[in-house]
């Protein structure tokens, strides 16, 4: 008696070769059913890289600016009024051992005006403070116009303007109106990300204001800045330094804080955003599937044809399976590309350093995979299940 004769086995190539074929009799709709997976793809893929270049950006500010930078203000009282920070607090605070550098600001009682002709209610949102000479090396920032305070102009009539501030007032030179005189220009800054409170204002040296605006000597912001390894240590003692008395009326906080909470709300954010990508991958998925189920309906003949030539049902169902992963792996390799295009474009764009982590694209790659997959087993299977009589019979 012979042995019964076992199907030849498909290799590699020939399930290939196979699910190619499957695919280019229908150029049209494969297009159109990759092109979904594609969307789903690179929109992830997009919003993971543009979300992991902006956090690169913050963590490469936050290098540059450091993060040991502190500030104290006045709280307030027991009674619920504003408190009030000794004037001797930069003083007190250049006392601590790890301090290196300490900067101060205090509030003016007047504005800033182009000329003497705009009404005093028009103050643009700029205000006007009193800064010591020490406050620029502090702060880390440049100007970038003209000169910063000195021992020198910090007595006299003269004014540094905040980025914004110059912007608002239109100027980076000449004369402005403050406090029912004129002072004189001396410079512009540069963008103080640390300190933005200090682009929206007109500084005046701290004597200057003593004598022409009637400040009286008080700070309202004290910065200092410390040795890395001594931040917390320093701003354990910074209150009680500040103000003896009263340590409960102060308020210190580091400003690097807000760039590193500004970088968890972006992950937040992106994780919505991956949402709405994983629906429009979902989507995909399931144009694959309508696909896939369409071709086998059309294509009975040719199931029934094979069959009768000796496939065997698994054949069969790796065949369709073929197509589905291929056609999802077509949608996934564009959507890829596309996503990483859109990130370095836009990053470029935005000055941010691109970065795509390469989970990312393992994760697209497995996605691809299980998309391509969960669409074409129920059309496999169907095909498989296909009696090769009714397919022939059908047609």
């Amino acid at each position: 008696m012979k042995p019964a004769l076992a199907p030849a086995r498909l290799g590699a190539n020939d399930v290939l070769r196979v699910g190619l074929g499957g695919l280019k009799a229908r150029p049209t709709r494969v297009v159109l059913s990759a092109l979904g997976i594609a969307i789903g793809i690179a929109t992830m893929v997009a919003v993971i890289g543009i979300s992991s270049s902006s956090k690169e950006d913050l963590l490469r500010r936050l290098d540059s600016l450091g993060t040991n930078l502190l500030t104290a203000r006045p709280g307030d009282t027991l009674s619920g009024d504003k408190a009030e920070l000794p004037a001797t607090a930069p003083e007190m605070v250049r006392r601590i051992g790890p301090v290196t550098a300490v900067g101060a600001t205090g509030a003016v009682d007047a504005t800033v005006r182009r000329t003497d002709k705009i009404p005093e209610e028009v103050t643009q949102g700029i205000a006007v403070q009193a800064a010591t000479t020490e406050l620029l090396g502090t702060l880390d920032v440049e100007t970038a116009s003209g000169n910063w305070l000195n021992a020198g102009t910090g007595r006299y009539p003269g004014v540094v303007l905040g980025s914004e501030a110059a912007k608002r007032l239109g100027l980076h030179q000449g004369q402005v109106w403050i406090g029912g005189r004129w002072f004189v220009v001396l410079g512009v800054l540069r963008p103080a990300e640390l300190a933005p409170e200090i682009d929206r204002s007109a500084l005046v040296g701290w004597d200057a204001a003593r004598r022409y605006l009637d400040f009286d000597g008080h700070p309202t912001t004290v910065y200092e800045r410390s040795t890395d390894a001594s931040v917390n240590d320093v701003r354990d003692v910074l209150a009680r330094t500040v103000s003896p008395e009263h340590s409960e009326e102060v308020e210190v906080s580091r400003p690097s804080d807000a760039l590193e909470a500004k970088a968890a709300a972006a992950g937040a954010f992106t994780g919505l955003l991956l949402g709405l990508g994983a629906v429009a991958l979902l989507v995909g998925g399931v144009g694959v599937a309508n696909t896939m189920v369409i071709s086998v309906l059309e294509r009975r003949r040719e199931i029934g044809l094979r069959r009768s030539l000796g496939a065997t049902r698994g054949q069969v169902r790796v065949q369709f399976l073929a197509e589905s992963l291929l056609l999802s792996a077509f949608g996934g390799a564009a959507g890829t590309v596309l996503g990483a295009a859109v990130t370095t474009g836009f990053a470029l764009w935005k000055g941010w350093p691109p970065v795509v982590p390469v989970w990312a694209l393992g994760g697209a790659l497995a996605a691809t995979l299980a998309i391509g997959t969960a669409a074409g087993l129920y059309p496999a299977v169907r095909a498989a299940r296909l009696p090769p009589t009714a397919a022939l019979a059908s047609v």
